[in-house]
Protein backbone atom coordinates (compact mmCIF):
# COMPACT_ATOMS: atom_id res chain seq x y z
CA UNK A 1 0.00 0.00 0.00
CA UNK A 2 1.17 3.42 -0.61
CA UNK A 3 2.54 5.52 2.29
CA UNK A 4 0.20 8.45 0.57
CA UNK A 5 -2.64 6.38 1.43
CA UNK A 6 -2.77 7.12 5.26
CA UNK A 7 -1.64 10.29 4.99
CA UNK A 8 -4.68 12.04 6.27
CA UNK A 9 -5.24 9.63 8.69
CA UNK A 10 -1.91 10.90 9.95
CA UNK A 11 -2.55 14.58 9.71
CA UNK A 12 -5.69 13.88 11.49
CA UNK A 13 -4.21 12.32 14.65
CA UNK A 14 -1.11 14.82 14.82
CA UNK A 15 -4.35 17.67 14.75
CA UNK A 16 -6.00 15.84 17.66
CA UNK A 17 -2.87 16.22 19.59
CA UNK A 18 -1.57 19.36 19.02
CA UNK A 19 -4.86 21.51 21.06
CA UNK A 20 -4.24 18.94 23.93
CA UNK A 21 -0.63 19.84 24.01
CA UNK A 22 -1.00 23.40 24.04
CA UNK A 23 -3.39 23.25 26.43
CA UNK A 24 -2.16 21.06 28.95
CA UNK A 25 1.50 22.94 28.67
CA UNK A 26 -0.66 26.91 28.83
CA UNK A 27 -4.32 26.66 29.25
CA UNK A 28 -4.37 24.36 32.67
CA UNK A 29 -1.29 26.40 33.88
CA UNK A 30 -3.08 29.48 33.65
CA UNK A 31 -6.28 28.09 35.01
CA UNK A 32 -4.24 26.68 38.17
CA UNK A 33 -2.27 29.65 39.24
CA UNK A 34 -5.64 32.24 38.06
CA UNK A 35 -8.79 29.98 39.22
CA UNK A 36 -12.05 32.26 38.83
CA UNK A 37 -13.23 31.87 42.15
CA UNK A 38 -10.43 31.78 44.56
CA UNK A 39 -13.14 30.47 47.26
CA UNK A 40 -12.54 27.10 46.14
CA UNK A 41 -9.40 26.64 44.25
CA UNK A 42 -8.12 23.63 46.41
CA UNK A 43 -11.28 21.72 44.46
CA UNK A 44 -9.27 23.03 41.10
CA UNK A 45 -6.33 21.98 42.02
CA UNK A 46 -7.65 18.25 42.42
CA UNK A 47 -9.72 18.78 38.84
CA UNK A 48 -6.53 20.15 37.05
CA UNK A 49 -4.56 17.26 38.43
CA UNK A 50 -6.93 14.85 36.93
CA UNK A 51 -6.57 16.60 33.52
CA UNK A 52 -2.28 16.39 33.67
CA UNK A 53 -2.82 12.62 34.55
CA UNK A 54 -4.99 11.86 31.75
CA UNK A 55 -2.75 13.54 29.01
CA UNK A 56 -0.70 10.50 29.51
CA UNK A 57 -2.74 8.25 28.08
CA UNK A 58 -3.82 10.31 25.35
CA UNK A 59 -0.87 10.65 24.11
CA UNK A 60 0.52 7.12 24.48
CA UNK A 61 -3.07 6.24 22.32
CA UNK A 62 -2.37 8.69 19.87
CA UNK A 63 1.47 7.03 19.36
CA UNK A 64 -0.52 3.47 19.18
CA UNK A 65 -2.48 5.07 16.10
CA UNK A 66 0.17 6.43 14.35
CA UNK A 67 1.70 3.03 14.75
CA UNK A 68 -1.13 1.38 13.17
CA UNK A 69 -1.06 3.54 10.51
CA UNK A 70 2.14 2.56 9.95
CA UNK A 71 1.46 -1.47 10.50
CA UNK A 72 -0.80 -0.60 7.51
CA UNK A 73 1.20 1.34 5.00
CA UNK A 74 3.88 -2.02 5.35
CA UNK A 75 0.99 -3.87 4.71
CA UNK A 76 1.22 -5.53 8.46
CA UNK A 77 -2.40 -4.61 9.13
CA UNK A 78 -3.32 -8.16 9.60
CA UNK A 79 -0.95 -8.91 12.03
CA UNK A 80 -0.65 -9.64 15.90
CA UNK A 81 1.08 -6.07 16.36
CA UNK A 82 -1.90 -4.34 15.22
CA UNK A 83 -3.79 -6.30 18.14
CA UNK A 84 -1.92 -5.34 20.25
CA UNK A 85 -1.81 -1.35 18.93
CA UNK A 86 -5.61 -2.04 19.48
CA UNK A 87 -5.05 -3.30 22.77
CA UNK A 88 -3.01 -0.64 24.55
CA UNK A 89 -5.75 1.87 22.65
CA UNK A 90 -8.44 -0.01 24.36
CA UNK A 91 -6.36 0.34 27.57
CA UNK A 92 -5.23 4.14 27.62
CA UNK A 93 -9.16 4.68 26.23
CA UNK A 94 -10.26 2.68 29.96
CA UNK A 95 -7.66 4.45 32.14
CA UNK A 96 -8.59 7.95 31.08
CA UNK A 97 -12.22 7.21 31.80
CA UNK A 98 -10.97 6.12 35.32
CA UNK A 99 -9.21 9.28 35.76
CA UNK A 100 -12.52 11.10 35.07
CA UNK A 101 -14.48 9.22 37.11
CA UNK A 102 -12.21 9.97 39.94
CA UNK A 103 -12.41 13.80 38.84
CA UNK A 104 -16.13 13.63 38.29
CA UNK A 105 -16.60 14.37 42.21
CA UNK A 106 -14.73 17.66 42.32
CA UNK A 107 -17.09 18.51 39.34
CA UNK A 108 -19.69 17.68 41.15
CA UNK A 109 -18.81 20.01 44.04
CA UNK A 110 -17.45 23.05 42.40
CA UNK A 111 -20.81 22.51 40.17
CA UNK A 112 -22.91 22.16 43.82
CA UNK A 113 -21.12 25.99 45.01
CA UNK A 114 -21.42 27.52 41.51
CA UNK A 115 -25.26 25.87 41.19
CA UNK A 116 -23.86 24.86 37.28
CA UNK A 117 -25.88 21.28 37.17
CA UNK A 118 -24.57 21.40 33.47
CA UNK A 119 -21.17 21.08 34.76
CA UNK A 120 -21.77 17.89 35.83
CA UNK A 121 -22.53 16.53 32.47
CA UNK A 122 -19.77 18.64 30.83
CA UNK A 123 -17.86 16.40 33.66
CA UNK A 124 -18.98 12.79 31.80
CA UNK A 125 -18.76 13.88 28.39
CA UNK A 126 -14.73 12.72 28.32
CA UNK A 127 -15.92 9.37 30.85
CA UNK A 128 -18.69 8.69 28.12
CA UNK A 129 -16.27 9.79 25.25
CA UNK A 130 -13.49 7.42 26.00
CA UNK A 131 -15.38 4.30 27.21
CA UNK A 132 -16.96 4.39 23.65
CA UNK A 133 -13.34 4.40 22.13
CA UNK A 134 -12.41 1.99 24.41
CA UNK A 135 -15.57 0.01 22.95
CA UNK A 136 -14.77 0.54 19.77
CA UNK A 137 -11.19 -0.34 20.13
CA UNK A 138 -11.97 -3.72 21.71
CA UNK A 139 -14.67 -4.75 18.44
CA UNK A 140 -11.49 -3.86 15.88
CA UNK A 141 -9.48 -5.75 18.00
CA UNK A 142 -11.69 -8.73 17.82
CA UNK A 143 -12.32 -8.61 14.46
CA UNK A 144 -8.58 -8.16 13.68
CA UNK A 145 -7.66 -11.38 15.62
CA UNK A 146 -10.58 -13.62 13.89
CA UNK A 147 -9.51 -12.22 10.26
CA UNK A 148 -5.92 -13.43 11.31
CA UNK A 149 -7.20 -16.78 12.52
CA UNK A 150 -8.93 -17.28 9.15
CA UNK A 151 -6.20 -15.63 6.91
CA UNK A 152 -3.85 -18.37 8.83
CA UNK A 153 -6.23 -20.95 8.32
CA UNK A 154 -6.20 -20.65 4.86
CA UNK A 155 -2.67 -20.08 4.23
CA UNK A 156 -2.07 -23.66 5.66
CA UNK A 157 -4.88 -25.22 3.37
CA UNK A 158 -3.49 -26.43 0.47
Amino acid sequence: MKRGSTLFLRLAVILMGLPVLAVSIYGVYYLANNPANPDYAHILYSIVIGMFLSVIPYFIALFQALKLLNYIDRNEAFSNLSVKALQKIKYCAISISIIYIFVLPFVYVVAQLDDAPGLIIVGMAPIFGAMVIAVFAAVLQRLLQEAIRIKTENDLTV
